[in-house]
C-alpha cells in the first residue's frame, strides 16, 4: 500500500518537471486520481487512464452502463498473433456522459471506455474487459492510446523479468522493491540508448561490468556508445 501512495503522490512531481503539451498521457488505474488528471489538463494534454475499484463509485456505474448498452456503441476491432497467442481487442468509447452524476468531478473527462480482450492460448480462450476515464473524444485515437501503452508496458515488463529477473526479487524489506525497481528502469534506459555493435541488452550489461571505461560511457554518455569500435 505504501508504494502505492508513493507512486500516486510522484506522478504529479514528475508531470511538472516535463513538457506533455499536446501530447496523451496514458496510466494503470493506480493513477485514476483527480489530482492527476487536474495536473495533466493544467499541462495542456489529454489523458486516457485505467479504471478500477480503487475508485468505486464511478467503476460501478461505468461497468454498468457498458454490460448493457455496449451493443448499441461503435466499436473498432484489432487482432494481434504472438508468444503463441492469439488477441482480438474490441474497443467502444461512449462520449454521452451527461448522465454520470460524477461526470464534473473528473477534469477534462469526456468519455468513457471499454477494451474487451479475447485471448487464445494453449487451446484455450480467455476474455478479459477492462474501462478507461479519457478526455478523448475520437475513437480511433483512444484505441491507439490503449495499445501503445499496452505495447510499452508488456515491452517494459519483459525486459525487466528477462535482463533482470524482476519477477523473482530478494529484495523485500521496507521501500526497497520500489527502490530497485527504479534503478532497474533507470538501467534499462540508458542501455537501451546504447547501440554498442549491434548486440543484446544483457550482452551489453556483462560487457560494460567487464570494461570500466564502456560502463562510465554508459553511464555518463549512453549516445556516444554507438560510435565504439
Amino acid at each position: 500500500m505504501e508504494e502505492k501512495t508513493n507512486e500516486i503522490t510522484a506522478v504529479p512531481e514528475l508531470l511538472d518537471l516535463i513538457d506533455i503539451k499536446g501530447d496523451i498521457v496514458t496510466a494503470d488505474a493506480m493513477s485514476c486520481q483527480k489530482k492527476i488528471v487536474e495536473k495533466v489538463m493544467d499541462k495542456k494534454a489529454d489523458y486516457t487512464i485505467g479504471l478500477k475499484q480503487n475508485q468505486p463509485a464511478l467503476y460501478q456505474d461505468t461497468k454498468d452502463y457498458f454490460q448493457e448498452f455496449a451493443g448499441k456503441l461503435p466499436s473498432k476491432v484489432t487482432y494481434d498473433k504472438g508468444y503463441g497467442r492469439i488477441e482480438e481487442r474490441e474497443y467502444r468509447l461512449l462520449t454521452a456522459i451527461s448522465w454520470l452524476e460524477q461526470k464534473d468531478e473528473w477534469c477534462g473527462l469526456k468519455a468513457l471506455g471499454m477494451v474487451k480482450s479475447t485471448v487464445l492460448e494453449k487451446g484455450k480462450i480467455h476474455e478479459f474487459t477492462r474501462y478507461f476515464i479519457t478526455s478523448l473524444t475520437n475513437p480511433k485515437e483512444f484505441a491507439n492510446s490503449v495499445r501503445k501503452h499496452w505495447s510499452i508496458e508488456n515491452q517494459l515488463h519483459w525486459c525487466l523479468d528477462m535482463i533482470f529477473r524482476e519477477d523473482a526479487p530478494r529484495a523485500k524489506k521496507d521501500n526497497s522493491l520500489l527502490n530497485m525497481n527504479i534503478l532497474r528502469k533507470i538501467a534499462l534506459n540508458l542501455v537501451a540508448q546504447a547501440q554498442y555493435k549491434r548486440i543484446s541488452k544483457k550482452r551489453l550489461m556483462f560487457r560494460a561490468a567487464l570494461e570500466p571505461t564502456l560502463f562510465l560511457n554508459i553511464l555518463f554518455h549512453p549516445s556516444s556508445v554507438s560510435t565504439q569500435k
